[in-house]
C-alpha cells in the first residue's frame, strides 16, 4: 500500500526520507492498525464486570501509547494489542489461541521473550495438567498431557517457521541485528530502572572519592553524553550483556515458582497469570540490556486491567502508571510538544485518581480526621507517596524553566534527562518491591471485594 502514497520510501537506499505523503502513509497507517489494540482492549475489559468502562478508558486513552505512536512514529499499539489478545484468551481459558497471539508477538517484537517463561509456566500447569487434587493445590503428575503440550508445540512451530522460513538462509545476520550487544548497558536516555540508579551511583563517586584521596581513573567515553554506544563505568565494576540476563533471570524467578504454585488452583489463576506478568515485565525493565524507557508499557497496558480488580493492584497502578508515563517524556523533546505532554498525562492521572478508588471501599472517618489526614494526600496514597508525585511537578518545572534560566543548558544540557531517569527509577523501584511483595504474599484469604464481586467467584467464572 505504500507504493500508492510515494513509492520513493520504499527505496532501500532512500534513508530519513519524510516527505509529505511518507508522513500521511505512517500516521495513517498506526491509526488503522490501532483498531487491534482497540479489539484488545475489548476483549478484555468485556470479561470485567464492575469497572469494565474504566478500564477501557484508561487503555484506550494511554498516553504512553499516544506518546510513542502518534508523535515518535511507531506500532507499540499493534504489538499490545495480540497481547491483550493473548491475555483474554488466557483468562477464558482458550491456552492454544493464546499461544498463537502470544507467539505471533515474540516474532513481530522479540523484548517480550522477557515474560515467555510466565506464558510457559502458565500454559504447562494449567493446560497440560489436566486435573487438580480437591484442595485445589496439588496436582497429580499422572495427570500431565503430553497431547496438549504437542498441541502447544505444533502451534508455536508453525508460528516460528512462517515467521523466520523466508530468512533461513540469514539466521546469523537476523540474530545479530535482533540482540544488538554493541548499543551498550543503556539507551542515549537512560531509562528509569535499576541501571539509570547505577550509573548515577558511579557518577556521584566519581566526583566523591578524589576529594577523599582516592585516585579515580578519568576516561574520555561519558556516559552522558548522548550517545547510543558501549561505556564502561568508572568507580563501579562495568555491566556486561550475561550479567543482565542473569540478573534479570534470577529476579523472575521467585514469581514463576509463586505462579507454579497458584495455577493448581483454578480460583487463582488467571489473575494469578497477569500479575506474574507484570511482575516479570517490570524485572526485565529493571535489569535487562539497553532497555527502552517506551518498555515500561509492557507492565502498564496489563496493570491496567488490573487496576479494577484489586485494591492493591489499583494503588500501584497510580503511582507507576503516573510515574512511567512521565518518565517518557523526553522522547518528545521540542519545546512546542511540552503542553500536549502535561495535558495528556494530567487526563490519563485525572482519570485514575478520579475513578478507581471509588471502586473499593474504604472505612468512613470522621470529617475533622478525613481534613487532616487528606491535606495535600492523594486518594489511596500514603503522604510520603503523594509528595513523590508531587515531585514530578517541581521536577517538570526545574526541567523545563529553572535549568535554561540559570544558563545550565549550555554547560549540563544533559542534566535534565539525568534527573528524570533517576527520579523516575525510585518510583519504579518502589513499585517493583511493593508489587513483588503483593504477588509473592497473595493468598484466597486476601482476595479483596471490588464493589459487590468476590475475586474468587469471578476467577472461578473464568476458568
Amino acid at each position: 500500500m505504500a507504493k500508492w502514497f510515494d513509492p520513493k520510501m520504499l527505496h532501500v537506499t532512500n534513508l530519513n526520507y519524510d516527505s509529505d505523503m511518507t508522513i500521511l502513509f505512517q500516521r495513517l497507517s498506526v491509526m488503522a492498525l490501532d483498531l487491534i489494540y482497540i479489539l484488545g482492549v475489548k476483549s478484555c475489559s468485556n470479561l470485567i464486570g464492575n469497572g469494565k468502562l474504566l478500564v477501557f478508558i484508561l487503555l484506550v486513552s494511554n498516553p504512553g501509547l499516544l506518546m510513542v505512536d502518534h508523535i515518535h512514529f511507531q506500532y507499540n499499539g499493534l504489538l499490545y494489542g495480540f497481547l491483550l489478545l493473548s491475555i483474554s484468551n488466557m483468562i477464558t481459558s482458550n491456552y492454544i489461541q493464546a499461544a498463537t497471539w502470544f507467539a505471533v508477538l515474540l516474532n513481530l517484537k522479540h523484548i517480550y521473550a522477557y515474560v515467555a517463561p510466565v506464558y510457559i509456566v502458565y500454559l504447562l500447569r494449567a493446560y497440560c495438567f489436566t486435573i487438580s487434587s480437591s484442595d485445589g493445590i496439588h496436582t497429580p503428575w499422572y495427570s500431565f498431557s503430553i497431547t496438549n503440550l504437542f498441541k502447544l508445540a505444533i502451534t508455536v512451530t508453525i508460528v516460528f517457521i512462517l515467521s523466520f522460513g523466508p530468512f533461513i538462509d540469514h539466521l546469523p545476520q537476523l540474530l545479530s541485528r535482533l540482540f544488538p550487544f554493541k548499543r551498550g548497558l543503556c539507551h542515549a536516555y537512560w531509562a528509569p530502572n535499576f541501571w539509570a540508579l547505577y550509573n548515577f551511583g558511579d557518577k556521584v563517586l566519581q566526583q566523591i572519592l578524589p576529594k577523599l584521596g582516592i585516585n579515580v581513573p578519568k576516561l574520555e567515553a561519558s556516559m552522558t553524553g548522548g550517545l547510543v554506544q558501549e561505556y564502561d563505568h568508572i568507580v563501579l565494576p562495568t555491566i556486561k550483556p550475561w550479567m543482565t540476563f542473569i540478573l534479570a533471570g534470577f529476579s523472575m524467578l521467585p514469581a514463576l515458582i509463586k505462579l507454579w504454585c497458584l495455577c493448581a488452583d483454578r480460583r487463582y489463576r488467571a489473575l494469578s497469570f497477569i500479575r506474574c506478568l507484570v511482575v516479570c515485565a517490570t524485572c526485565s525493565f529493571m535489569f535487562g540490556w539497553h532497555v527502552h524507557e517506551k518498555a515500561i508499557l509492557m507492565l502498564l497496558i496489563p496493570l491496567s486491567f488490573m487496576s479494577v480488580l484489586g485494591d492493591e493492584d489499583g494503588k500501584l497502578f497510580l503511582i507507576i502508571s503516573t510515574v512511567g508515563h512521565y518518565s517518557l517524556f523526553p522522547l518528545l523533546y521540542p519545546k512546542n510538544l511540552l503542553a500536549i505532554k502535561i495535558f495528556m498525562l494530567l487526563t490519563h492521572t485525572a482519570i485514575g485518581f478520579g475513578n478507581i478508588p471509588s471502586l473499593y471501599e474504604v472505612p468512613q472517618k470522621s470529617k475533622s480526621s478525613k481534613r487532616r489526614r487528606a491535606f495535600m494526600r492523594l486518594p489511596m496514597l500514603s503522604h510520603i507517596e503523594s509528595l513523590y508525585i508531587y515531585g514530578l511537578l517541581i521536577l517538570c518545572i526545574y526541567e523545563n524553566v529553572l535549568h535554561a534560566a540559570f544558563g545550565l543548558d549550555r554547560t549540563l544540557p544533559f542534566l535534565p534527562l539525568m534527573l528524570t531517569s533517576v527520579y523516575c527509577s525510585i518510583g519504579v523501584f518502589y513499585f517493583w518491591i511493593r508489587y513483588y511483595y503483593y504477588f509473592l504474599t497473595f493468598n484466597l484469604s486476601k482476595l479483596p471485594m471490588v464493589g459487590s464481586v468476590n475475586l474468587s467467584v469471578y476467577a472461578k467464572k473464568v476458568n
